[in-house]
């Protein structure tokens, strides 16, 4: 079986972008909106904050385990298909979280929720490399951040008004709107874009035994382990800049929006540094430099945290060090799904998974490591970034030159 024509080099419209950037950010805004109504929550079903908590890890576990599974149906059955399927999950989800009678309800409601979106963010990765070569995919890939972007700094306020204005309720029936509205811009304009060359491979093999061929392959793993080690520091960033912003730092809660909305920028920033870049660099050589320098803030931000440097020093070494996710999860993202474009949406469900499951644990042991103090923060950021140098240098790197477009 051969692999389907490469696609030529082309402009996205300003349309495709919006669409391609609704579908990647749908899992963060169904995330983002909910975080305000949390206390109202737990007033309501008079539970504890940590019970109203397990909403959002169920959630986590959904979004990892559904990518596993809608990635692999994406090449069998299409990308449109598998997005519609996602959103009527989602509506449906969505529904039962707003009626939801106890606690236990609403942390299965979330779960099933967080199964729909993610078949969305999961075959649009797929879509991308459909329509796209590797280069342009990483470009692709670094313009669609500037839509991911938009979901932290606006849905937590967004979310705050809707809860104050007719209570949290009223947040899950936004949520049914989000999903009808993707639901019918995908059925009105994104065209199918999985090849007859990808169905076929897909239906001569199960899910696990493509999952198994796809993990034999040496590049395959390194940009896994890239992707999911460089964003395990920005999931480590999430889970500990609360306590940290506020309570060891010293910040108002009102400045901890402008300190999270900085590393945010940050990304934004970077991400299209490397489009830019990209003009006149390889994916591959990007990521060489990039994992490299990341590993060296990843580093020296260790050693002022365990310094008690101030934070004049911490701030902005920590600023580069979360920043260099601009840099590396497009090109890494790119690369692991020119290894076997036929297999585009395994692929992406593999990404999707080891990304969460790599967030899961960092986030993990800096719940563990916690003492108050930024240095389990640092050390988590740190390993991390040297990780997925590694991984780039001793897995991921093209032995030999390369043609402009790898065959699988």
């Amino acid at each position: 079986m051969h692999a389907p024509p490469i696609p030529s080099s082309r402009q996205p419209s300003l349309g495709e972008i919006l669409l391609l950037g609704s579908l990647t950010a749908f899992g963060a805004v169904t995330i983002d909106l909910y975080l305000p109504t949390l206390p109202a929550i737990a007033r309501d079903y008079g539970t504890s904050a940590a019970a109203v908590q397990l909403t959002l890890s169920t959630f986590f576990v959904g979004m990892a385990l559904g990518q596993l599974f809608f990635g692999p149906l994406s090449d069998r059955i299409g990308r449109r298909p598998t997005i519609l399927i996602g959103c009527g999950v989602y509506i449906a989800a969505s529904l039962a979280c707003a009626l939801a009678p106890n606690i236990e309800a609403l942390v299965a409601g979330r779960f099933f929720q967080a199964l729909g979106c993610c078949a969305a963010m999961v075959t649009c990765r797929a879509i991308v490399r459909d329509r796209y070569d590797h280069r342009d995919s990483a470009r692709i890939f670094s313009l669609l951040m500037l839509v991911l972007a938009v979901a932290p700094l606006l849905a937590p306020t967004i979310g705050g008004w809707i809860a104050l204005a007719a209570g949290w309720h009223a947040v899950f029936y936004v949520f049914v709107g989000v999903g009808v509205a993707v639901a019918a811009a995908v059925g009105w304009r994104l065209d199918e874009s999985r090849s007859q060359a990808t169905a076929a491979a897909a239906r001569g093999q199960d899910v696990l035994t493509a999952y198994a061929r796809l993990l034999q392959n040496r590049r395959l793993i390194g940009y896994l382990l890239v992707g999911a080690a460089n964003g395990a520091t920005l999931f480590s960033y999430i889970a500990a800049s609360p306590d940290l912003v506020v309570n060891v730092w010293g910040f108002g809660e009102g400045q901890f929006g402008l300190v999270f909305a900085a590393v945010a920028v940050g990304i934004v920033g970077s991400s299209q540094l490397n489009r830019a870049l990209l003009k006149r660099r390889s994916p591959d050589a990007i990521l060489g430099w990039a994992t490299i320098g990341a590993a060296v803030a990843g580093a020296a931000l260790a050693a002022a945290a365990y310094a008690d440097a101030p934070l004049a020093v911490l701030l902005p070494v920590l600023f580069v060090a979360l920043s260099s996710n601009g840099l590396i999860a497009a090109n890494a993202s790119a690369g692991a799904l020119n290894v076997d474009p036929l297999r585009a949406g395994a692929i992406s469900g593999l990404m999707g998974g080891v990304n969460f499951g790599f967030g899961a644990l960092a986030s993990a042991l800096g719940a563990a490591l916690h003492d108050g103090t930024a240095r389990p923060l640092a050390a988590n950021v740190a390993v991390a970034l040297l990780v997925a140098a590694a991984a780039y240098h001793s897995l991921a790197r093209p032995r030999k030159p390369q043609p402009a477009e790898a065959r699988p």
